[in-house]
């Protein structure tokens, strides 16, 4: 690792956080084997109020591994999980671990055509799946036949009275029974692997060098592309973000799991971070304020990962239903840029900290976090994480080093940097430099102590006439006009300037929509370059499930829109 003197953020650091991490020498499946030996009794996860102990879960982990080896999964298999957050999700993950195999995570809400790609990609013959979306999979193209199909019914993990009460031939439980649970035909009962033996001893265990998890990038700039990350990387990742909160105890803190679990930031602070601290998993299908509120009156989050979203939305409802959020001690914001605004009023209401971190799924995905402190930075991404190192270069060439202040390509080195991408060997290696950076794409500055800013990405800069412009730089001066609840600023091809700025914004309910009044607006704040050439008014902008927007889908909406026109 590089000195001190080329690492300037490690003077900004929280006090006992370390500049580096040890090597890492086990696998995820030791990982959970030590918590499971550490904090037997203790609660692993909570799922509406039913509890698994740490021990219940190691020795669910080993039967389902029985049950996956007994399918004919060996090491090296990809397979696929098309889960929600239940318990079932974080047994199947660590089970599939167990045997050496590479879990695929997939969004069981995704549509055939997006699983189709994914599937067409990875190969996996043997999918663990939520029951309500088995036909989904079972319908797959006949070349991409999936083998064996396991159905989860996640009301399996939900308490005797909650399960009774679904049961109950009245509407409201009908309707329940239908969003949860859906019998499949065709398809092997998770239920059946979690009841065989324990797995011998002697199948042997994952190596830190293997891969774990090929997790898919959301695709905002293309086709989503699978990130190849090992064991090592994961458990690095982990163990930073340990690192990263020295005041959150071991074995008695609670996390909420409101993000989902096959998304990256959900699956690092959730199933590796959460359990490897011995912490109580307190599991949501779905983030909802009236499933949250309830939980949180009785025990609150020590850690909360989520996005600016969930947080006005959780606050939003608190203030709303009179409860109180104290307690929540630490709020992690990731994904999208946080809020000012909603910094003070949370840290008002809970007594805790809102800080905001930056990552990517090429880098399990935490690069940076702001630290826990009084010494935070509003509207920076924060500091590089414990033996992870950033640079800010010129985008053209990244042996051109910016220097403080200055605006570059970001790129990256560390322990929880991924291997490639899976069967992609072009888009590899135009991701990493020859001495192994990875370059994000995104555009970036580094101030003097270190903190990092992201300014935009690289390919959603909009070039017109020459100036190269930030979308979320007029973005951000847009949701400044008086009736726009949301904005998104895209390029559009122009037959005299490359591109034009054009701004796609959603108005608050009752608020007249005027054109011609908003690009006034914009011009008299912003250089006439930036100001947008056209307004564009939508019903909604399209967003990842985690509620960022997606550009490229607003890019192809809008011109679809000027085709059809």
């Amino acid at each position: 690792m590089s000195s001190t003197n080329d690492r300037p953020w490690l003077a900004s650091y929280a006090e006992s956080v370390p500049h580096d991490i040890g090597q890492q020498t086990a696998s995820l499946a030791h990982l959970i084997e030590e918590s499971a030996h550490q904090y037997g009794s203790h609660v692993a996860l909570e799922f509406f109020g039913a509890t698994t102990t740490y021990r219940q879960l190691g020795d669910q982990i080993e039967r389902a591994a029985e049950g996956l080896r007994r399918l004919g999964v060996r090491k090296g298999d990809r397979v696929a999980l098309v889960l929600p957050n239940c318990p079932q999700h974080v047994v199947a993950f660590y089970a599939v671990l167990r045997l050496g195999a590479i879990v695929v995570e997939h969004n069981p809400l995704y549509t055939p055509r997006e699983l189709r790609h994914q599937f067409e990609d990875h190969g996996a013959r043997i999918a663990i799946v939520w029951d309500q979306v088995a036909p989904t999979v079972q319908d797959l193209p006949s070349d991409l036949a999936v083998d064996t199909v396991v159905g989860v019914d996640i009301t399996r993990a939900m308490p005797w009275g909650k399960r009774f009460a679904l049961r109950l031939p009245v509407p409201a439980a009908r309707r329940a029974r239908k969003q949860l649970t859906r019998p499949a035909r065709g398809t092997v009962a998770w239920q059946k692997l979690v009841e065989s033996r324990r797995i011998k001893r002697s199948v042997a265990r994952p190596e830190p060098h293997d891969v774990a998890l090929i997790q898919y990038t959301s695709g905002t700039t293309g086709a989503p592309k699978g990130a190849v990350l090992t064991h090592a990387n994961l458990t690095a990742n982990a163990e930073q973000a340990r690192a990263w909160v020295p005041q959150i105890p071991r074995g008695t803190s609670v996390v909420y799991a409101v993000l989902p679990l096959f998304h990256a930031y959900g699956l690092t602070l959730c199933l590796t971070f959460a359990m490897s601290m011995g912490a109580r998993l307190v599991l949501f299908p779905k983030f909802d304020p009236d499933l949250v509120l309830p939980v949180l009156r009785k025990r609150p989050p020590t850690f909360l990962p989520a996005v600016p979203p969930i947080c006005a939305r959780l606050l939003a409802a608190a203030n709303e239903k009179k409860v109180s959020l104290a307690g929540v001690a630490i709020g992690i914001s990731g994904a999208m840029p946080l809020p000012a605004d909603l910094v003070e009023p949370w840290e008002q209401a809970t007594g805790g900290y809102l800080v905001e971190g930056y990552g990517l799924s090429e880098c399990s995905p935490v690069l940076m976090a702001n630290p826990v402190s009084d010494a935070r930075r509003a509207g920076t991404v924060g500091l590089p994480l414990p033996s992870t190192e950033v640079r800010v270069v010129d985008a053209e060439n990244p042996n051109i080093v910016r220097g403080p202040g200055e605006e570059g390509e970001l790129i990256a080195r560390g322990p929880q940097v991924f291997q490639g991408y899976w069967k992609r060997p072009d888009e590899t290696r135009a991701a990493l430099t020859d001495d192994g950076w990875f370059r994000t794409g995104d555009v970036a500055r580094v101030d003097e102590d270190g903190f990092v800013t992201i300014v935009d990405r690289i390919k959603d800069l909009v070039i017109t006439g020459g100036f190269n412009v930030t979308p979320s730089e007029v973005e951000d001066e847009l949701r400044g006009y008086d009736g726009i609840a949301d904005v998104s600023v895209v390029g559009l091809p122009h037959p005299h300037s490359g591109e034009e700025v054009v701004a796609a914004v959603v108005m608050e309910p009752g608020a007249s929509f005027d054109a011609e009044a908003i690009r006034a607006w914009a011009k008299e704040r912003m250089a006439a370059y930036k100001a947008p050439r056209r307004v564009v008014q939508l019903d909604e902008l399209p967003k990842s499930m985690i509620g960022k927007v997606v550009r490229r889908q607003v890019r192809d909406l809008l011109l679809a829109d000027e085709q059809e026109a």
